[in-house]
This record gives structure tokens, sequence and C-alpha cells, in this order.
């Protein structure tokens, strides 16, 4: 039986890599019922100008900095590691990434669960086949993103040491590709169509991924939370249905009438499903069908391009 979610009222909890995609609509929802803090290095005023209208308390901080964390509160209920750097510096990425895992959960070791998103990006590339958890991992994203896959597999290493060396109950989520009406990739792909310029595509098609709604992912972290244990719990974390970019972009050319043009490139990402199992055993399916979900994303962000 899945697991029932965890009880979010009035809890503390804590969710770094606030100002990203992945994390904000998280904040919006459980700023209402818990005592939501944001941690973030909030370069920007205006970053954190929209994080605490969502009703976080803001905490600035770098993982990367070995002190980074000094002085800022310990005693969460709950700690959500959304927090990710691409600055394509292996030293700068291992150690915000990698050893940043490590801080945050000597700094939080209280807490009730921790809860460590990684990505698919740590699989090996194996064609049309679903990843399961146990799959090989390898440098997936290295053409686009050369220290990404790393440093997640790193994240993963230390998150699993550390939750190992003091008790901490933790759960290693790989996500998938999240969006919703606050974007995505579907969204960027709608962009591209419009702007007539050429998506590239792995010819080894079609190029299948899980899709995962902003609904269903918020829904779904406090069963992840109640599925943590000290051995470390890693789940691949995607929508139920798989899809592809092709079959994706088809729909947005339903819902638009825009012509996506592909470009073969045999360096681009290729297909990267997920084996669905044991993310269904630990917190069940996923609710919300992709074809949904891309139509409700399009209403939200480009209405002017439905087909009247």
């Amino acid at each position: 039986m899945p697991f029932d979610p965890v009880e979010l009222a009035g809890k503390k909890i804590l969710i770094t890599g606030a100002t990203g995609q992945v994390a904000q609509p998280v904040l919006a929802a459980w700023a209402g019922q818990a005592d939501v803090y944001a941690l973030a290095r909030f370069a920007r005023a205006e970053d954190r100008e929209q994080v605490e209208a969502l009703g976080a308390t803001c905490l600035a901080a770098d993982l990367a900095d070995p002190k980074g964390l000094e002085g800022l509160p310990d005693d969460f209920d709950y700690v959500l590691n959304f927090a990710v750097v691409k600055t394509d510096d292996f030293d700068y990425d291992l150690a915000a990434n990698g050893e940043g895992v490590g801080r945050l959960m000597l700094h939080c070791r209280k807490a009730k669960a921790f809860l460590h998103l990684s990505s698919t990006a740590v699989y090996e590339y194996a064609g049309h086949e679903p990843r399961a958890e146990n799959a090989p991992l390898g440098d997936n994203h290295r053409v686009m993103f050369p220290t990404y896959s790393i440093s997640k597999i790193a994240a993963e290493t230390v998150c699993r040491f550390v939750a190992h060396q003091f008790g901490i109950p933790t759960t290693i989520a790989r996500l998938s590709v999240p969006y919703g009406d606050n974007g995505g990739w579907p969204w960027y792909h709608l962009l591209m169509m419009e702007q007539g310029i050429p998506i590239d595509v792995h010819p080894d098609a079609p190029n299948y991924y899980n899709l995962l709604h902003v609904d269903d992912y918020i829904e779904k972290l406090p069963r992840l939370l109640a599925a943590a244990t000290p051995e470390v719990t890693t789940v691949n974390f995607g929508g139920s249905e798989k899809t592809s970019i092709e079959e994706w972009c088809a729909y947005l050319t339903e819902l638009t009438g825009l012509e996506p043009t592909f470009k073969d490139n045999p360096q681009a990402f290729g297909s990267l499903c997920i084996d669905v199992e044991h993310m269904h055993d630990l917190i069940g399916p996923t609710g919300v069908d992709w074809r949904d979900g891309v139509r409700s994303m399009v209403e939200k962000l480009s209405p002017q391009l439905l087909k009247k």
C-alpha cells in the first residue's frame, strides 16, 4: 500500500532552491498551512520579494560555502532539497550540489525526514528501455550541461552517506520532467514552434519521458517524506504515463495550429523514460493526464495561441 502523506499543518519546513521553477509552487501551496522557510542565495532583491510574497520566510545561504549555514535555524520538522547549480565549473558545482547536501543534512539532522530531489539525468542512456532505480548510472547530460549528471550522482552519494552515518530518515527522488501552468520543457517547445526554431531530437525516436505535472508533485511530496528511512529510499519520480517530445509537440499542434520543426541530432538528450513500479508501490500513481496538463499550460501562459 502507498504511504499516507505526512501531516504538514503547523510543521516547520525548510525548502531549498526556493527561487527555482519547481520549488516555488510548493512554497505557494504549503505556506498557508505550515511554517515554511525558503533557502536560496537570493542574489537579487526581486527574488526575495517574490518568495516573501508567497508567504515563506527567506534564509540567504550558499550551500557551496562551508560556513554558509552558520547562524540559521536547525529545528525543522521536514527538509526538501530542490537546490541545484549548473555553472559548468566542476569545483563550484560539486561543492554546491555534492558537499552542499551534506552540509544541509548535518545542519538539519534533527528533522523527521529529509527529501533530496535528484534527477533521472543520473541514468546512462539506454534507448527506449524504461530505467528502473537499479539501472546503470552515467554522464547523461554532458553535452548540454557538463557538470549536471556528475553533480547529481555525487549529491546522491553524499546524501546516502550522511543519512547512514547520522540515522536521518531520507528519500532520494529522481525527478523526470516537471511542468505545469508555470512552464516547463513543453512550454519551451511551444515557444520554439511559435518562433520557427528547430527542436533538436535524438534520431532514435520517439524520445520518451514522464511528464510530471505540478499538481501531482505537490500532492506526492508529503508521501515521499513519509517513505523516508535512514537506509535511504531511492525512487523514480515522474508521471505514471510516458509520452514523447514528438507526441506532446503534436498535441501542441492540435491546440494551436503551430507546427514543430524537428532536427535530428545524435548529441540531443535521448529517450529517458522511467520504470514507475516502485513509485506506484510507495506513493501511488499520478492523477493528471499529460494532455490535460499541457492544455492547461497553454491556456494559462499563451491563450492567444489557441485555435479559435
